[in-house]
């Protein structure tokens, strides 16, 4: 049975966006292949009002996040968490042999520039963190993080973490002046899962032909070379590619601004709902996430809900890391509408009733 998905990720994606994948298969090295990946650069660049290199790369958004931590850290970088995505961005320091100095705000709660005052020292090679944190379903302020961290240390890079943010909440990309913010396309993007995209500085370009060990499929190097002709340095996802190009435009087409909007009201709906239905939000008031509703459970029977769920054709997800037993979550994002929203939210008290 089909189920229209509100789930963290991945997303619905609707049968038109499907189709728009559909298209012929063109090779990775042919002209027609260079339009399109020279369109979709300049739809990105134009939709998120920046001018840094855009990088396309088959597989999840971690990919580029591992990355970027293998091209802007030869020894030592920080890392801010406040959930287990945050771990995750650690994790792919430490793995790669980095020394990851780690800060950790309680989960539920907002990062903030006061969490690394007198941390960014002159070894820190990169701060990381994650804008939009999918465990806990807090949004930081990334603008005032990366401030922080100028402040501090204007050499260190900044890798952020935008894969439920990017294309849902303003994340005033050039204000920040990050050297990478990752995302992906099973997200706010609405699209199959596949293909990560990297919004990348000169200066972390620069700085990656410092770097020993980059590896080779994220050398950035080699990444930097074949974009500046709109090429993909291995193999591409070109369906993916075509559905790319399509949501773009879709994208373009309702204005950012609007598209912010409607992904704030669709916050504030769950938000209303989970405080009249449940026992609120999980996270702290003022930093709640645009995309995901992360919703105390409190007493519900979250399995004999979520079947009941799936049996009327929706599903949500199931709470993540630390509060998986005590919260769920609800995605909201990329082609959801307020009106389908309601529609699950209709539909979730319903069955509240049945259970009582």
């Amino acid at each position: 049975m089909s189920r229209r998905l509100f789930t963290v990720g991945p997303v619905n994606v609707e049968p038109e966006v499907l189709q728009s994948t559909t298209k012929p298969m063109i090779t990775h090295r042919s002209k027609e292949y260079k339009q399109l990946h020279g369109n979709i650069v300049e739809k990105i660049r134009k939709a998120l009002g920046t001018d840094m290199n855009v990088f396309l790369l088959g597989g999840s958004a971690t990919v580029l996040i591992e990355g970027s931590v293998r091209n802007a850290v030869s020894k030592k970088c920080l890392s801010i968490t406040n959930g287990s995505f945050g771990e995750r961005m650690i994790d792919c320091a430490t793995y790669n042999g980095k020394e990851a100095v780690t800060v950790k705000v309680p989960w539920g709660r907002a990062m903030r520039p006061s969490h690394i005052e007198g941390k960014v020292g002159e070894d820190i090679e990169s701060v990381n963190w994650v804008s939009n944190e999918s465990s806990t379903g807090v949004l930081s302020d990334s603008v005032a993080i990366a401030d922080e961290v100028r402040k501090q240390n204007p050499d260190a890079m900044i890798i952020v973490d935008a894969v439920t943010s990017a294309f849902a909440a303003d994340l005033k990309v050039d204000k920040m002046g990050a050297d990478a913010i990752v995302f992906g396309t099973q997200k706010a993007l609405a699209l199959p899962p596949g293909l990560a995209i990297g919004l990348i500085s000169d200066r972390m370009i620069e700085r990656s032909a410092k770097i020993p060990n980059t590896g080779y499929y994220t050398n950035f190097q080699k990444l930097k070379k074949n974009a500046d002709e709109n090429y993909a340095l291995t193999t591409p996802p070109v369906s993916l590619l075509y559905g790319l190009d399509y949501q773009l435009d879709r994208a373009l087409s309702e204005g950012m601004a609007a598209r912010y909007r409607r992904h704030d009201k669709m916050a504030s709906m769950v938000e209303k709902w989970a405080d009249t239905n449940l026992n609120g939000l999980f996270p702290e008031e003022g930093s709640r996430s645009k995309t995901i509703g992360v919703l105390n459970r409190g007493e519900l029977d979250f399995d004999a809900f979520h079947k009941a769920l799936k049996a009327k054709g929706y599903e949500i997800s199931n709470g993540y890391g630390e509060v998986k037993s005590s919260t769920f979550r609800i995605g909201h994002m990329g082609d959801v509408t307020p009106d389908t929203l309601t529609e699950l939210l209709d539909t979730m008290k319903g069955i509240m009733e049945e259970m009582k």
